[in-house]
């Protein structure tokens, strides 16, 4: 079969992969995953910007400087925590609190060393209790957005489909967290919102999977012949080309963000939001599907109607393994049976206890022959119709 042939049938539902019936692998994964994450942000931490911790902002446009030049300009106004980012033509350099004569102190550095008038160059500063701020508005946002989440899948669906849906969500925000831990991105506001953003998308994902699953195992019953984890697989395999391609159409444009913005035109704070973003479809896309639903599964097979089902359709198949084991016995008595009653004397034959027992075998002393008549048949004939009544 060609590759072409192949697609083709995976497009239309054709070829279903085990996912369900393997939940040890997706979930060792998620833990190397979960574990790598959470070791970025023990060892590296978040590198949280100006606008959660404080600081101040300088902002000017040098064209022809690199970010070396422009770090070391920053740095030699006194200043020690410099980080330098170039937005379209301007650079930004972020640095810890300063007082007026230490902004002063830069500005005059950076103006001398870059060459552009120190008007040139603005300054914002920004208190630590307005990160703060946004900090609580944010944790307020995300428990406020778990809330509405176990309430709207608990209504709509059924509390085991939206504790699945929570794992997963915490599940991809660990990790994307930890990416951005080992990236040493600046954590800004926009980065919050890509933050928000994957987790309702994760969710749009889940949703679709679980709607299917709910359909399908609807009619389930114990005189079913499918257990959960079957019909549930089945469910998930009529959706994955659908949550794979959403996912590709989705990815592709942020990945051009974060990539090519980021390296040829210098996309500034975008790639905050793109990373996040870049990171958490796919590991959303990937946790819909490898983890919310076979945990979900794993919830639902607990139940004692799932259980009996399962349980009946195991007896079920035990009892036709019997029936053809039993069979095969049968037949093999059968066949030795014909065996011995080929030697077993007949009615009209002589036996040895009505003779008495002295008559001698007459088996053992004549050798008996089938004689297969050839050619034509000799019969008399039978005449017609009217002489057989008696006519002429």
């Amino acid at each position: 079969m060609g590759l072409r042939a192949v697609i083709s049938r995976i497009y239309r539902g054709e070829i279903s992969a085990d996912i369900v019936g393997r939940p040890k692998i997706w979930y060792s994964i998620s833990g190397l995953l979960l574990a790598f994450s959470i070791a970025g942000l023990l060892v590296q931490g978040l590198n949280f910007g100006v606008e959660f911790k404080g600081g101040s902002v300088f902002t000017f446009k040098a064209p022809n400087a690199s970010i070396e030049q422009v770090r070391g300009a920053v740095t030699d106004g006194g200043v020690h925590q410099v980080i330098v980012q170039k937005a379209g033509g301007d650079w930004r350099a972020t640095t810890e609190s300063l007082t007026s004569a230490e902004v002063t102190k830069v500005k005059t550095s950076v103006s001398q060393e870059l060459k552009i008038p120190a008007d040139k160059v603005s300054t914002q500063v920004v208190g630590a209790s307005w990160g703060g701020q946004i900090q609580k508005k944010a944790w307020q946002a995300l428990l406020v957005f778990m809330i509405l989440i176990i309430a709207y899948l608990s209504l709509a669906f059924e509390w085991r489909m939206a504790l699945a849906a929570v794992v997963a969500l915490v599940h991809d925000l660990v990790i994307t967290a930890g990416v951005y831990a080992w990236s040493g991105f600046e954590v800004t506001p926009a980065t919050l919102l890509g933050f928000l953003t994957i987790l309702g998308y994760s969710l749009y994902d889940a949703v679709v999977v679980f709607d299917m699953i709910k359909e399908v195992t609807k009619p389930l019953g114990p005189t079913s012949k499918t257990t959960y984890s079957e019909a549930a697989n089945q469910a998930l395999s009529s959706t994955l080309v659908r949550s794979l391609n959403t996912s590709l159409v989705a990815i592709l444009p942020v990945g051009a963000i974060l990539f090519i913005g980021t390296t040829l035109f210098g996309a500034g704070t975008l790639k905050d939001l793109s990373l996040a973003l870049f990171v958490g479809m796919i590991v959303g896309t990937y946790s819909s599907i490898c983890v919310a639903t076979p945990l979900l599964v794993q919830f639902k097979e607990r139940e004692p109607k799932f259980r009996q089902i399962r349980e009946n359709i195991a007896r079920r198949e035990q009892s036709t393994k019997r029936q053809a084991k039993t069979a095969k016995v049968r037949a093999g008595a059968g066949a030795s049976g014909d065996a011995r009653s080929d030697d077993a004397p007949s009615d009209d034959e002589p036996s040895d206890d009505a003779s008495g027992g002295s008559a001698p075998d007459v088996r053992s002393t004549v050798t008996v022959r089938k004689v297969v008549q050839s050619g034509q048949r000799q019969q008399p004939k039978r005449g017609t119709r009217q002489q057989r009544r008696g006519g002429k």
